[in-house]
């Protein structure tokens, strides 16, 4: 009997929700020969903006680990996170190696591999503080956003799509600031949980420095992929470079 193939669980980062992988899970869902990718929203962020964000990683991921046993699917699973996604999917394995089949981390920074600096560029902290603290409207804020963490033109109809799904599900300030806090306090363990793991990262990204995906990937002693040229949001830039080279790296299991 062919053994059950594990599914993609995709999880996104700060203050941003499953509405912002956009065409990604169907790319992902046509290289992929398992079951279709399901997508999580981390408490505060799109339809559970009306919840606390938790304060702690760790509590973002007994969250996730809850949400997948409501939904009666099955471990293991294979994880596909992005930024601080990706500290919410160590912190997963780190508590329960035996759900997480493998994982790829895309474009995440994490002490203690990566000074502050690199986590989060400095030409960025006054954008981010500002959309935090005292967010301008909608549409010039997800602007705002696509310049920061897109190196591709901005198209206007994903940029209508987007404002307006921020007005229907908007996060808080309390909550963005939680998020903040919980990235900040984070520090990923020295030694990888027991699992597959791949990191990708973007050369173009200006956001979080390029040399974070590095530094890790050399501390975990697992293969380590860049694109050329996309931005932070590398599955908006480029989603079918990323679905090929999970699906390759998945068929060297």
């Amino acid at each position: 009997m062919k053994a059950r193939q594990s599914p993609w669980i995709l999880l996104r980062g700060l203050t941003r929700d499953s509405h912002h992988w956009a065409d990604f899970p169907r790319l992902l869902a046509e290289q992929d020969a398992g079951p279709p990718p399901l997508m999580l929203d981390l408490p505060g962020n799109g339809r559970l903006n009306h919840e606390p964000s938790p304060t702690r990683i760790e509590h973002m991921a007994q969250y996730c680990r809850a949400e997948m046993r409501r939904r009666g699917v099955e471990p293991p699973y294979r994880l596909l996170a992005v930024s601080l996604g990706g500290m919410v999917a160590t912190a997963w394995a780190a508590l329960a190696p035996t759900e997480i089949a493998s994982c790829a981390l895309i474009n995440t920074s994490m002490r203690p591999f990566s000074p502050a600096p690199h986590r989060l560029r400095p030409a960025a902290w006054s954008a981010v503080l500002r959309m935090a603290l005292a967010p301008p409207a909608d549409r010039d804020c997800e602007r705002m956003i696509l310049k920061l963490t897109s190196n591709r033109p901005i198209d206007d109809a994903l940029l209508d799509d987007w404002t307006d799904w921020r007005g229907h599900y908007p996060v808080s300030r309390g909550n963005a600031l939680r998020q903040l806090l919980a990235a900040a306090r984070y520090r990923a363990p020295a030694r990888p949980p027991a699992t597959r793991w791949i990191v990708i990262g973007s050369r173009g990204d200006r956001l979080v420095d390029p040399r974070c995906s590095r530094a890790l990937a050399l501390a975990w002693d697992c293969p380590v992929l860049e694109h050329p040229d996309a931005g932070h949001d590398l599955t908006l830039d480029d989603g079918a470079w990323v679905a090929r080279q999970l699906t390759q790296w998945s068929k060297t299991a």
